[in-house]
């Protein structure tokens, strides 16, 4: 968990300074340099998207996400809550931005696969290695972020604690379930969900993608399925 807490502890931190600082810093300069964090964001995306191997496992996964999310409103819920918690903590932030703020960091923060890998990592042999450069990172995104959203990036911190904690202390048990293939496809379509982030930072959609959060869920657990069927017909 040593490497969780000094991801929380970075995320704070960045959160701190570019919140305290962000009166200082020209909106232009935050603007330009929130485009800067959307085009990497989707870079990244799109490189580890080409990691999923069964294009059948991103649609099905995608698409059963879209009718859980979109039917449960994941979004507006985590949105509704995010909003009333920084409500409660910061007076001076509006909960709106604060709330798209929250989302943002957090999917940005625990989506991708410096998580999921470097959290198994950690829990399956104690190598810390790959959370640590996350760690780096997130505290360079979470200046950023906190300039332009406020509040609501701070928040992210535990969220980054529960998901990436539970990633490392259920390591020991779900690794034996996470070959090679199905690590691929979780990936992938959390990777997805990264590129909508990243066009929804740079200003050019406004997709709702913690809706589509459950592809993370469903991929893994499909993939061996699919691959199973996949040999019974050939």
């Amino acid at each position: 968990m040593f490497g969780v807490i000094i991801n929380c502890i970075t995320v704070i931190i960045g959160s701190f300074i570019g919140k305290t600082f962000h009166n200082y810093i020209p909106k232009k300069l935050t603007d330009g340099i929130m485009t800067g964090i959307g085009l990497c964001t989707i870079y990244i995306g799109i490189d580890n998207a080409l990691s999923g191997e069964n294009t059948l496992v991103l649609i099905l996964s995608m698409a059963l996400a879209a009718l859980i999310g979109y039917g449960l409103d994941i979004d507006g819920k985590i949105n509704a809550f995010s909003g009333f918690i920084t409500s409660k903590f910061s007076k001076d932030d509006d909960s709106t931005g604060a709330a798209q703020g929250f989302v943002t960091a957090s999917l940005l923060f625990c989506v991708g696969a410096m998580t999921i890998v470097g959290s198994i990592q950690a829990g399956v042999s104690g190598d810390n290695t790959l959370l640590f450069t996350k760690s780096i990172l997130d505290l360079i995104s979470s200046i950023a972020l906190a300039a332009t959203f406020g509040f609501g990036v701070m928040l992210s911190a535990g969220f980054v604690l529960i998901f990436q904690g539970s990633l490392v202390l259920l390591s020991g048990l779900i690794e034996p379930y996470l070959t090679a293939s199905v690590q691929n496809e979780m990936i992938c379509a959390g990777s997805v969900i990264i590129i909508g982030l990243g066009l929804n930072i740079i200003g050019v959609s406004k997709i709702k993608v913690a809706n589509y959060l459950p592809a993370m869920i469903i991929a893994p657990l499909i993939t061996p399925l699919l691959n199973k069927l996949i040999e019974i017909i050939s």
